[in-house]
């Protein structure tokens, strides 16, 4: 492993692991995609994947980390992430976005999904299907010799073409043998925008979090949870990806996961 400007370049086999890293988290939230269904906890779901990270024989990336309680963000609704898993039972129509991590071989694993529970309204169909499309958008230019932030325009773009707010507070990263690494990668750009180079071997969790209404955030007063400031519905979807000379590969890809 190289840096270039502070960035970690990783080589084949530190890619290889974290290709490995990745595939597992993507397996645990297909189980859990599975459970998604009115009248189950999101506290079942948190048990659920301790479960499986004890049968894959890895650690959660975020129980513990910077005083993070849970394996699992479970945000339903108006929460846009760090949600507290809870014993409430999700009702007909919520939606719920899970974010997951994981420490396999000392490198990190990193996706997040929204899910429909039930049936949901056709605004909240919109809201998910735009914030997906959004991170593929994005995807789309991690090629090398591209600069970081044609990633943060495709999503900006995308989102604004249906009139989507950005939660701008949240952003991605990079990660590898940290779960946090430089670049930080927001989903719109910014105003001062330094050209950042995109070069094979960089590994990046990209993840657009996406709202209805307002793009302003709410701290609760557990210090963690994050929601719409004006209660509006908030989706969260998150690939970690690496950039190869023939451009993006998503280590997190889904077996069910049809995007892209």
């Amino acid at each position: 492993m190289k840096k270039l400007k502070g960035i970690f370049i990783k080589n084949d086999y530190e890619v290889a692991i974290l290709r490995e890293a990745n595939s597992i988290v993507a397996q645990i939230l297909d189980l859990i995609q599975e459970k998604v269904a009115p009248g189950i906890s999101t506290m079942d779901l948190e048990e659920l994947a301790n479960e499986q990270c004890s049968e894959f024989k890895v650690k959660p990336a975020f129980k513990g980390y910077q005083g993070f309680p849970y394996t699992l963000c479970c945000s339903v609704n108006e929460v846009i992430v760090h949600g507290f898993p809870t014993k409430d039972r999700l009702m007909e129509g919520d939606i719920l976005s899970i974010d997951m991590g994981v420490n396999y071989k000392g490198f990190f694993g990193d996706s997040a999904r929204t899910f429909a529970v039930g049936e949901i309204k056709t605004k909240a169909k919109q809201l998910m299907r735009v914030t997906e499309e959004s991170l593929y958008k994005g995807i789309e230019q991690a090629i090398p010799g591209n600069n970081l932030y044609d990633i943060s325009a495709a999503i900006e773009s995308h989102a604004n073409a249906y009139n989507c707010s950005i939660i701008k507070r949240f952003v991605g990263h990079g990660i590898g043998a940290n779960l946090h690494e430089k670049p930080e990668i927001p989903n719109f750009v910014p105003k001062r925008a330094p050209r950042i180079v995109l070069k094979k071997g960089m590994v990046l969790a990209i993840e657009p979090m996406l709202s209805l209404g307002s793009d302003q955030v709410e701290i609760m007063p557990d210090r963690w949870t994050a929601k719409t400031k004006d209660n509006s519905l908030s989706a969260h979807y998150e690939h970690t990806i690496a950039i190869t000379k023939d451009g993006p590969e998503i280590l997190s890809k889904s077996n069910q996961d049809v995007g892209g």
